[in-house]
């Protein structure tokens, strides 16, 4: 039901994941539009309708959409929670998301808050790993070094990298460069076991000069979406010169297209949350359900097994004092 298309576009993307992916779905929402558009697709007997009657509107604060019980999202979350899914993806509202499945599913132990993770693909070839794309907006210190691990596992385990090399996105490269918050994370990072490379600055972020991206998370989302909007503009400026092969340019606007990586993995949680761009069309929703079903299925995700790598909330506040 969430999102700027739900729930047309949704209904689309899940019968796409099904019947070109085979990834199972269980839809969540409201049963008569919901059961409407499965009737468009000819899948009514291919995917079951949980009945929700309320859903969260995009523009509603986190805190207030936990208290709706009976909306998409709450029993979205919950039917991970009682095993009955194995992974909940949603395109409503981030801050919604966030707080019904820590509600429903649970924060693993010690992680304080969860975090978004984004792949976002590097010069180098690969991709770098932004956390948090837009979970936290405000977060402590110790928050921010449990980001740091709980984006290595995610590189460990999804990305292959063996020792991930963690950077702090900051104003500039030199130590103690920043402003209070990033300041008092870079000592965190600095004393925890991991490969920290320190500071980096806006111009490394698609560079591959670390495999993990540390950041709050109302500066990830501002650096995730600059950077699709600065894709874009490039990309139509070169096409317009006529310097580039069109076949070429289609391919780099692919790698940074939301369509192609899905959605964001919400990282410390007990259980598998996928975050969808909030415009995601069909195939966008379709790419999401497969990632969250490759992540519900990895051994080393869930993403419990990765926050287990977390500090926990005692170590970070002996850190921090």
């Amino acid at each position: 039901m969430g999102g700027d298309h739900g729930p047309a576009e949704t209904v689309a993307g899940a019968v796409t994941a099904l019947r070109a992916h085979h990834v199972p779905v269980i839809l969540v929402g409201d049963e008569p539009q919901v059961s409407g558009e499965l009737r468009r697709h000819g899948a009514t007997a291919e995917i079951p309708v949980v009945h929700a009657d309320d859903a969260v509107p995009m523009a509603e604060r986190g805190a207030a959409a936990a208290t709706r019980a009976t909306s998409s999202l709450a029993i979205g979350c919950r039917l991970v929670s009682s095993g009955e899914g194995g992974a909940f993806v949603s395109a409503g509202s981030t801050g919604a998301v966030v707080a019904c499945a820590v509600r429903a599913i649970g924060r693993s132990g010690g992680v304080l808050r969860p975090a978004l993770a984004v792949a976002l693909p590097s010069l180098r070839g690969g991709a770098s790993v932004l956390v948090d794309a837009g979970a936290t907006a405000d977060p402590s210190p110790a928050m921010m070094a449990q980001f740091a691990l709980l984006g290595a596992g995610y590189a460990r385990a999804v990305l292959g990298r063996a020792e991930p090399v963690v950077g702090l996105l900051s104003i500039g490269s030199e130590p103690g460069k920043g402003n209070r918050l990033s300041c008092q994370a870079e000592e965190l990072l600095a004393a925890l076991p991991l490969r920290f490379h320190g500071n980096i600055e806006g111009h490394d972020v698609l560079s591959g000069a670390v495999d993990v991206i540390v950041t709050d998370g109302f500066t990830g989302n501002v650096v995730l979406k600059n950077v699709e909007g600065c894709v874009q503009t490039a990309l139509a400026m070169v096409a317009e010169a006529g310097i580039a092969s069109p076949l070429r340019l289609a391919e780099v606007a692919r790698r940074y297209d939301p369509q192609t990586h899905g959605g964001a993995a919400l990282l410390g949680l007990r259980g598998t949350v996928v975050v969808a761009h909030g415009s995601s069309p069909a195939a966008t929703i379709a790419r999401a359900c497969e990632m969250a079903y490759a992540l519900a299925g990895h051994p080393a995700t869930g993403m419990a097994a990765t926050a287990a790598t977390a500090v926990t909330a005692a170590t970070a506040a002996e850190l921090v004092t």
